[in-house]
């Protein structure tokens, strides 16, 4: 019986959870924030080691065999050729990308010719998109830029000693923007495109592979990003999916192959086992229902929740389009919502509040067909985020989705799946596990809903919702 350790470096914290390497049982965890104030743009990497190591405090990896890295995707470190860094590591949602974005999709043909290259579209958030940025606005720093690593690619260099040979996994890779989850390569031409010159990238090695040992023996696995090590530590596999409900929404799901998506709809990532892992984005899905409690005057949304729980499947007819930032998908970057259907006995709160919920899961709804229209089989849906608690989106969810719904209870999922990789380099260098097939850990607790006798009022729901959309924006996902 070996113990094994996951490390999830989010936007914001450390986390650290000590695993029974056969079983997953969680025995210790850990947990800092970074020293940083706030979510800035640029952060000092330091930062996050600063944090691991106030998380690991209290001998909270003794006994420790191996362990796995999991942080925060998008983030870019550039490194001089000396392995020092040329400024602050460039992370999260950054908007003073935007115009670099648009910059990078023209100057390679548009959105069809970078979804034929690398599975995505590039957006701002995206580490292509800020070397595209860091070129025309720090081109000093750009010009010094000789090695590009990803958080977690840096922590694992880190914790190994900074040694010469570079690491990265196949998951972290596949969000960068210039590495295909299709052929498995790097397109160099593409760094080149957005930084200017070319750069050293990491050596991007297999799901069970070791980055490497530290001289004092403990096995480091290859890491991965966070979206990869959550999926991983739920032990999501062919039939699932996951829906993400954050101010936006996303919708993955494990596929055996990587779809290519001319409309750039579908980001095309690989996942931590082998698989891969298509995602579809939509920008819409709590700050809908936060919108809807604050024009009702309720306070929080359990409130609201209570409140649609009063109104009945259909809310009387109310239809919400929730494009309240405009919308990712269906691609309507400049629409606002709407309200239709609105009928004397239909303008009522509770009926509102209904269709808040209604419009945010269908919305969701519309990206999960985006995936089972191109074969992505989805059996099983497992709910992720606070709202997903709320007795409303348990009522819908499930007849509205057509299929069960799993409510997982609150964990640091991608600190599991870190541990879980790293079991599973340990186990494969040990002799004990294949390659091929990952360890078999308990899957996590929680509730399960079932569609049931609510499918077929479910499914006119939804096709109330469709023929709104369709009659507002005629084609919308053609």
């Amino acid at each position: 019986m070996g113990i094994v350790a996951g490390l999830d470096s989010s936007p914001e914290f450390t986390r650290i959870v000590v695993c029974d390497a056969d079983s997953g049982a969680v025995l210790k965890q850990g947990y800092a924030p970074h020293p940083v104030e706030g979510r800035p743009s640029d952060v000092d990497p330091q930062a996050w080691l600063l944090s691991l190591g106030e998380a690991a405090g209290g001998g909270l990896l003794e006994g420790v065999q191996a362990i796995g890295v999991s942080s925060q995707q998008n983030a870019v470190v550039p490194l001089d050729a000396q392995g020092n860094t040329v400024r602050p590591a460039m992370v999260g949602g950054d908007k003073r990308a935007q115009v670099a974005a648009a910059d990078l999709v023209d100057a390679l043909g548009g959105r069809e010719a970078w979804a034929q290259a690398v599975g995505c579209v590039p957006q701002a958030a995206q580490p292509v998109t800020k070397l595209r940025w860091l070129n025309k606005t720090e081109p000093d720093a750009a010009l010094r830029t000789a090695v590009l690593l990803q958080a977690h690619d840096w922590l694992v260099w880190q914790l190994l000693g900074r040694p010469v040979r570079r690491t990265t996994d196949r998951g972290g890779a596949s969000g960068t923007g210039y590495w295909s989850a299709a052929t498995g390569a790097y397109r160099a031409d593409l760094v080149e495109l957005a930084l200017g010159h070319q750069a050293m990238l990491p050596e991007v090695i297999g799901p069970a592979d070791a980055a490497g040992t530290t001289p004092e023996g403990l096995l480091i696995s290859a890491g991965t990003g966070e979206t990869m090590a959550a999926a991983f530590g739920l032990g999501i596999g062919l039939g699932d999916a996951v829906v993400s409900l954050g101010a936006s929404g996303s919708v993955m799901a494990v596929h055996h192959e990587a779809l290519v998506d001319n409309t750039g709809m579908i980001t095309s990532l690989a996942d931590a086992t082998g698989m891969h892992l298509p995602v579809v984005t939509t920008l819409n899905a709590v700050r809908t229902l936060r919108g809807a409690a604050e024009m009702l005057g309720l306070g929080d949304l359990e409130s609201l929740s209570d409140l649609a729980m009063k109104s009945t499947p259909g809310a009387h007819g109310l239809v919400l389009l929730p494009y309240l930032e405009g919308e990712r998908t269906p691609n309507l970057p400049h629409t606002a919502g709407t309200l239709s259907g609105l009928r004397r006995e239909s303008m009522k709160p509770e009926h509102l509040a209904r269709a808040a919920f209604e419009g945010m899961l269908c919305g969701l709804a519309d990206a999960l067909d985006v995936l089972r229209g191109r074969g992505v089989e989805v059996r099983r849906v497992f709910l992720l985020g606070a709202a997903a608690e709320l007795s409303a989106v348990q009522a819908a969810a499930p007849a509205l989705f057509g299929a069960q719904v799993v409510v997982p209870q609150p964990a640091d999922y991608a600190a599991i799946g870190a541990a879980r990789q790293a079991a599973w380099a340990l186990g494969v260098s040990q002799g004990t596990l294949d390659p091929r097939t990952p360890p078999m850990w308990q899957g996590p607790a929680g509730q399960v809903l079932e569609p049931g006798e609510e499918l077929a009022v479910g499914q006119a729901v939804r096709q109330q919702y469709v023929s709104v959309r369709e009659q507002t924006y005629p084609g919308a996902f053609r």
